[in-house]
């Protein structure tokens, strides 16, 4: 194997430590959007989360030399048509943040019983080089939504996403029982087993 220099392309950086933390035992150098100097921005306008994955990846690929990476992932509730979906991370507004969307999902379920809190957390990965994609992978991880957050873990809504098998919170695991069961731990598997065979099958200096 040769090394290779990977960008996520993304400036969330508790995404991007857990996914560096997961791809950091393959011979590549990792940076992210927030580690280096690229004045553009993608806008995330697409209806699915593959189709935000794969316009991000390749918008970015032509910039970077090397592998580029992204993911769009987000929390699909039953009871709510499948909402947040793609717009998870800005659910309460403009201003949004991590605990403003954790109380409006919970204000909007305060009055569901159990049985009808059925959700899902959605990761779509996308790698591509030089505007060609190369592998996609799309996984999901079923659970309830919780009557309150729990756990001091992760980010996102984690904190109000029960795991049944569990019966705990994604926040309540730590992140190295969450990389095992969660929706990006599994995308990330198969990523970092495509990445694997094709750095041996480039040995070439790219």
């Amino acid at each position: 194997m040769t090394e290779d220099h990977l960008l996520i392309a993304t400036t969330n950086r508790s995404k991007a430590k857990e996914i560096q933390a997961f791809l950091t035992p393959l011979p590549i150098k990792i940076s992210h959007l927030g580690t280096v100097r690229l004045e553009i921005t993608f806008p995330e306008n697409k209806h699915t989360f593959m189709e935000n994955a794969r316009d991000k990846s390749l918008f970015y690929s032509r910039f970077w030399p090397g592998l580029t990476l992204a993911e769009d992932s987000g929390l699909e509730i039953e009871h709510l048509g499948g909402a947040p979906g793609v717009l998870s991370a800005r659910f309460s507004g403009p201003q949004a943040t991590d605990e403003k969307n954790i109380q409006k999902v919970l204000e909007l379920m305060r009055e569901v019983p159990a049985l009808r809190r059925k959700a899902r957390f959605v990761s779509a990965l996308v790698l591509s080089r030089k505007e060609n994609v190369l592998k996609e992978i799309t996984e999901c991880v079923e659970g309830v939504i919780a009557i309150e957050k729990k756990g001091r873990y992760g980010f996102g809504y984690d904190p109000i996403f029960c795991y049944p098998p569990l019966g705990k919170t994604f926040a309540q695991l730590r992140p190295e029982e969450k990389n095992k069961i969660s929706h990006r731990g599994q995308a990330l598997k198969k990523l970092k087993e495509f990445i694997t065979d094709y750095l041996k099958k480039s040995p070439a200096p790219r």
